[in-house]
Formats: structure tokens, C-alpha cells, sequence
């Protein structure tokens, strides 16, 4: 079943593309939550009329989402962490919540949802490599520092 996007769903798709399901998937859980229409006949005129008039503000959104993801490869972000009196260990552990924080205070804006730290918990002091889907069309890779509080 092909269905029209309304919102970026992981592992399906972007907002804005027609994209082909699994009919259950679409009818109990896609289009019920608003994330997704059904791509009739009418609902693709409509969907290429609004595209037609997004085109020229998707090419800006793809350079800013450039932009920020140079900005971002050539940052040096530090995540700050209460540590143990004698070791390198944290207390608790580094989470996208916290990552997103430091990039903010470094000027860079990234929600936290588009970031993925590459390990599975990070509990030491050390340089760690995290990446960012900041548009479709671009990602980014970059590390960061878990420095002591």
C-alpha cells in the first residue's frame, strides 16, 4: 500500500515522499496517528501542488542543514560529567539529551532527536563519535568530549 508521508518516520521514510507499506502498518498505526494519508488519486494532486510551491524553500532548508552540518564537523564540543573522587567513571551515563544541551551552549542548534551517540552507554572520560541527521540528504559525523565537572 503506498501512503504519503506527513512526518519523518524512522526507518520508512522522510515527510513529503510516497512510499510503499505494509497495509496493516498503515491503516492501524500511520494514518490514525497523523503521521501518514493514504496516496489516492486526489491526494497526489494535492501532494504535488504543495511541492511545487515548497521547491525553492527546500533548497534553502538543504543549504542551511549544510551549513550547519560544517559547522558542526569542525566544532569541539565538551559534555560536562560529575565524576568519581579517583577515576574516570561518571556518575549515570552521557545521553543525546545532554549532547544537545552542550551543543547549544556552543551555538550550535540540534534537536535531540536527530543525533545518535555511536556507543551503546558512555560511562568514562574520553572522546566519543556521535553522528546527526540534520536533513534527508545530509548527515554528519563528529566527536565530542566527556570532560570531568
Amino acid at each position: 500500500m503506498e501512503i504519503i508521508l506527513k512526518k519523518d518516520v524512522e526507518h520508512v521514510g522522510f515527510a513529503n515522499e510516497i512510499v510503499k507499506v505494509r497495509a496493516g502498518y498503515a491503516r492501524n498505526f500511520l494514518v490514525p496517528s497523523g503521521l501518514a494519508v493514504m496516496a489516492t488519486d486526489s491526494a497526489r494532486k494535492v501532494h504535488a501542488e504543495n511541492m511545487r510551491q515548497q521547491a525553492h524553500k527546500a533548497e534553502r532548508v538543504l543549504t542551511d542543514a549544510k551549513d550547519l552540518a560544517a559547522r558542526l564537523a569542525e566544532s569541539n564540543v565538551k559534555v560536562g560529567a560529575k565524576v568519581g573522587s579517583d577515576s574516570e567513571k561518571i556518575f549515570g551515563s552521557i545521553n543525546t539529551i545532554m549532547l544537545a544541551d552542550s551543543l547549544l551552549k556552543a551555538g550550535i542548534s540540534v534537536e535531540r532527536r536527530q543525533l545518535k551517540i555511536k556507543e551503546e552507554s558512555i560511562r568514562t572520560i574520553g572522546t566519543y563519535r556521535a553522528s546527526a541527521l540534520l536533513h534527508k540528504e545530509v548527515s554528519v559525523e563528529f566527536d565530542f568530549e566527556v570532560v570531568a565537572e
